[in-house]
């Protein structure tokens, strides 16, 4: 299955220390394992659409990113700058304390107007699943499912001492969205192939990390800052 799983991943480089010298690489080798993404930070955009142009990876990038506290005309700005030089998906941060807040309208309407802006472009919704109860994680699906987003996204991985992607949270947003037609974009700590495996059999559509190369050569786990 690892030529397989190379279609599910999105090659990610969120530091924010990431070198152009460090985002062609990550091009480089999304291109080589025929990984179906990167994700990259705003800024690196424009170079990672220049660089992917000849090829079939998608390039994707963050909004909110990463605690999701941006007013949302802020998101909006930032969603249309990214779409406007080429990305073709969007990850976008929830408002997690609005969340908390119990206000699942400024939540749903925020996503809502993401998806708006973005109109045939893929949004993933981040709802950090590292912060939230399971009742929480059931609600901010519901959200998603409300505004019409493409994907959830479990995690930005930039939550300390973060568990990341889990198979049981993963597990819990499947049966959250039932025959809905929702994607899951599992992400953070995925750094081997058994993860990776454990994660899509429990219901991910797609997993964000900058392990692709190991996971797709079956290494042993390599450290990530993602």
């Amino acid at each position: 299955m690892t030529a397989d799983i190379a279609k599910y991943i999105d090659h990610t480089l969120l530091s924010p220390q990431a070198t152009r010298a460090e985002v062609t690489r990550l091009c480089d080798e999304a291109r080589q394992h025929g990984f179906f993404a990167v994700c990259v930070n705003p800024c690196h955009v424009r170079q990672a659409v220049k660089e992917l142009s000849s090829s079939d990876v998608a390039v994707a990038t963050v909004i909110g990113f990463p605690l999701g506290a941006n007013l949302p005309d802020i998101k909006i700005a930032e969603a249309q700058r990214a779409i406007s030089e080429g990305a073709e998906e969007i990850d976008m941060v929830i408002n997690i304390g609005a969340l908390k807040d119990g206000d699942i309208g400024y939540v749903t309407e925020e996503i809502r107007s993401i998806v708006k802006v973005a109109k045939d472009h893929l949004v993933k919704v981040i709802i950090e699943c590292d912060l939230l109860t399971d009742e929480e994680k059931v609600v901010a699906t519901q959200a998603c499912m409300e505004a019409g987003a493409g994907m959830v996204k479990t995690s930005t991985g930039f939550v300390k001492d973060g568990k990341g992607a889990t198979v049981e949270d993963v597990a819990l947003i499947r049966k959250t969205i039932g025959g809905a037609k929702l994607g899951i974009k599992a992400s953070a700590g995925i750094r081997d192939y058994d993860k990776a495996k454990a994660l899509i059999d429990a219901g991910a559509t797609r997993l964000g990390t900058s392990a692709g190369v190991a996971i797709v050569g079956g290494a042993q786990p390599v450290k990530s800052a993602y």
